[in-house]
């Protein structure tokens, strides 16, 4: 797999050295650019196009949180992964689609699993076709067929994966499932979302740029869709 181009924005230059250096030591990125605010980081953005931006909140001037905002308005906005000292600001992170948010200090370990976050799974020569997932429900362990499958919502570490009525819970993280959906015609829509686009009945456009999705179940299911997912998403539907 190609390395990741990465950008590393924070206002002080020992934590940019030390982050560009245990970025080296986990590895899957190569970083092309700093920045020592947001400002500076918006040029170089417009300028390359980066595939992760690895960014600092608490910036003089416009804040991380502000650029984050600011890289949502892109048609291909880079993933963000948020690397800070403040705790607090998780919740709100993950509002303006974050990837992953890293408390400071960062142990490469932690930093490794954040890239592998970002890296989609190599394909194997001649893996075998996803047809059942493992899901649990009522105490009991299930194998579930993929095309009863509608949609995916992500549920802390673990995963619901809802049919035409039913919900049932896997050990599987959002983005394990995505990997072993997407061949089967499923696509993320959202960091919470992964739906079956054979199942979706309607699109409907939102206020801001993004779009809601009803799905074809009984219940007549609605998904949203992150407005930096709705043009790959439009291209995938062939809107």
């Amino acid at each position: 797999m190609p390395l990741l181009k990465a950008l590393v924005v924070d206002d002080e230059a020992p934590a940019r050295g030390e982050l560009r250096f245990m970025l080296s030591e986990a590895g899957g990125v190569e970083v092309v650019g700093e920045a020592g605010n947001a400002a500076e980081a918006m040029e170089l953005i417009r300028a390359i196009s980066y595939d992760v931006v690895f960014l600092d909140i608490d910036m003089p001037g416009l804040t991380g949180m502000h650029l984050a905002e600011a890289l949502g308005e892109l048609e291909r906005p880079p993933a963000i992964v948020f690397v800070t000292a403040h705790s607090e600001h998780a919740v709100r992170a993950f509002e303006v689609e974050a990837t992953d948010y890293l408390v400071k200090p960062v142990e490469v370990e932690r930093l490794r699993r954040a890239v592998e976050r970002l890296t989609p799974a190599a394909p194997t020569s001649g893996a075998a076709r996803v047809e059942r997932v493992p899901v649990e429900k009522g105490g009991k362990k299930l194998l579930l067929a993929v095309e009863e499958l509608f949609y995916v919502m992500a549920k802390d570490d673990y995963s619901y994966l809802f049919t035409d009525g039913e919900r049932y819970l896997s050990t599987l993280s959002l983005a394990e499932l995505e990997r072993k959906l997407e061949p089967r015609g499923f696509f993320r829509v959202h960091r919470r979302f992964v739906v079956n686009l054979a199942q979706v009945k309607e699109v409907v456009p939102m206020y801001g740029g993004t779009l809601l999705l009803t799905m074809k179940d009984r219940a007549a299911s609605q998904v949203p869709v992150s407005r930096r997912r709705v043009p790959s998403l439009k291209k995938a539907l062939g809107l």
